[in-house]
């Protein structure tokens, strides 16, 4: 069974897939010395058949050993056209060339085919953050093919989401969504409960 907030976040997908920006959402982590960091990504779809949110990185990006260290992070993504806003609090896997998953690495290949040649070339630049040279030309490299072997430097990030925080601002309408375990775990029957599915629940708050 899908996931309850997994329908209302394509409905505003869908009624916002005239504007870009609708692709664009803010990731948060925690850097090595407890400060929090926070960035823009390009949401790439759901993995598989999960209720997964992918993005991708670069593997020489900061975001990589704040997840290493900690990998719990939030996304916030406000849709402008229908004034509501979704926040995702989860845990994150980077997927780059040594994961072993086959699953994982499946979406890593399909994230990368359907990158644009600009999107490709980003994985060709030099090391993020280092200081810029002289030499503007080492920014427009030849691009990869679909064909090409993936690049080493190109990662999916996965987030396998926890919780979720949902406001519509139209009608100031706010549901909570808590992933939790299995009604026989709640109750103390350990036995029953091993292996079973954790369970959605949904709260109606105050906006």
């Amino acid at each position: 069974m899908a996931a309850p907030w997994r329908e209302p976040l394509q409905r505003a997908l869908k009624q916002n897939a005239g504007s870009r920006d609708s692709r664009y959402l803010q990731l948060a982590t925690v850097r090595p010395d407890g400060r929090p960091a926070n960035r823009t990504v390009v949401y790439r779809g759901f993995l598989a058949d999960t209720e997964v949110l992918t993005f991708v990185t670069d593997s020489r990006s900061r975001k990589i050993e704040e997840i290493a260290r900690s990998p719990w992070g939030e996304v916030a993504w406000y849709f402008p056209g229908t004034r509501e806003q979704f926040r995702l609090l989860g845990r994150l896997t980077v997927v780059g060339a040594a994961t072993e998953d086959a699953a994982l690495q499946k979406g890593r290949l399909a994230a990368w085919k359907s990158m644009s040649d600009p999107g490709w070339q980003q994985f060709l630049w030099p090391q993020p953050g280092e200081p810029r040279g002289g030499d503007d030309s080492i920014f427009r490299p030849d691009p990869p093919t679909a064909q090409d072997p993936v690049l080493d430097t190109f990662c999916l990030v996965c987030l396998e989401v926890e919780e979720v925080d949902h406001i519509q601002l139209n009608g100031n309408l706010r549901h909570v969504y808590l992933l939790q375990p299995a009604a026989a775990a709640a109750a103390g029957e350990a036995a029953a409960a091993e292996g079973a599915a954790a369970e959605w629940a949904v709260r109606n708050v105050n906006p």
